[in-house]
């Protein structure tokens, strides 16, 4: 009888594993994916996690709009493109570099000037918002504003600059700076100006209505 019992033990437990194949199979699929996309996977070649994945894809599109209006701010010298430098515990990043025309080397943002990573993120400003406004199934976004920066500057790429900002306006978009650069009340003829008091600050409308 013991012999008997242990039979049907061992065939209950033979049909249970049985059945249990496929759940790890499917646990097994599933553990893979996982960490395929967690960028933690030996067939995941960049590292990079999925999230990532998809957001350097877009940052691709930012990046070239973006070089549209760089190009003219720099006076054709740089492009934006996305990098796939690993970085940190070895995950590919959403990096940016610059190509140097004058140099033709790709080289970190990091190592632009003051003025030329105020125009470098005004240009990326712009783009995203062209990537949105391409996506967003016909919403605009028609008003844009830029708090400092301009006074990192010299006059020329001042110049370009606003050039740029111009074609913006042009295009029906409202651009407003935010800035303390004397020179700009000579190239912005419609202005705020905020006059502090004692009592508090007051607005004053300078140019056209």
């Amino acid at each position: 009888r013991r012999c008997e019992e242990l039979d049907r033990l061992s065939a209950r437990a033979a049909t249970g594993v049985r059945r249990l194949a496929p759940l790890r199979e499917e646990y097994d699929r599933v553990a893979r994916l996982a960490t395929l996309a967690a960028g933690t996977s030996a067939d995941n070649e960049r590292k990079m996690r999925l999230e990532s994945y998809v957001l350097a894809a877009r940052l691709e599109q930012v990046a070239a709009a973006a070089t549209a209006r760089l190009r003219r701010m720099s006076s054709g010298r740089y492009t934006l493109v996305h990098s796939d430098d690993r970085s940190g515990r070895g995950r590919s990043g959403l990096g940016l570099h610059v190509v140097d025309a004058w140099t033709g080397r790709e080289r970190d943002t990091a190592t632009l000037s003051g003025g030329e990573t105020f125009f470098a993120s005004l240009a990326l400003a712009l783009g995203l918002a062209d990537v949105v406004t391409d996506e967003a199934g016909g919403v605009r976004l028609d008003t844009l504003f830029i708090d400092e920066g301009f006074g990192s500057l010299d006059d020329q790429t001042l110049d370009e600059v606003l050039d740029v900002l111009d074609s913006l306006r042009e295009r029906d978009r409202s651009v407003g700076i935010v800035s303390h650069v004397a020179d700009l009340r000579r190239r912005v003829h419609a202005q705020l100006e905020i006059v502090k008091g004692r009592s508090g600050s007051t607005v004053r409308q300078r140019g056209p209505a």
